[in-house]
């Protein structure tokens, strides 16, 4: 990778970040800062239901959590609009990996009402 591409990389996760800490901060009225980033991969019956990375904020002002997980995700390969999805670290909710498992609940739960 030259350097040109590495510096393209780090402007492009310091955006996604920046985009994603205001996103956590508008809806949830507090201000998030960047903690770190965690790879997960969850897998259900043999098969991968969720793999990527979970950003982790720290979150100030918030009157219950003291911190957040967030992603984007897109709903099918053609979609060109990115969409954010934040979880508060309140119980049930404990890790990157648990923010994951309830996004997918409630995604499962939104598909069949």
């Amino acid at each position: 990778m030259t350097l040109q591409n590495w510096l393209n990389v780090v402007e492009s996760k310091q955006d996604y970040l920046a985009k994603l800490s205001v996103a956590i901060a508008q809806l949830h009225n507090c201000g998030a800062v960047y903690r770190e980033t965690v790879p997960i991969h969850e897998i259900f019956q043999g098969q991968t239901v969720w793999k990527g990375e979970v950003e982790v904020f720290d979150l100030t002002g918030h009157p219950k959590a003291r911190r957040a997980y967030g992603w984007s995700r897109r709903d099918d390969v053609n979609d060109e609009t990115e969409r954010y999805v934040t979880v508060l670290k309140l119980p049930p909710v404990t890790s990157p990996l648990t923010a994951v498992r309830a996004s997918i609940m409630a995604a499962a739960k939104k598909r069949r009402k």
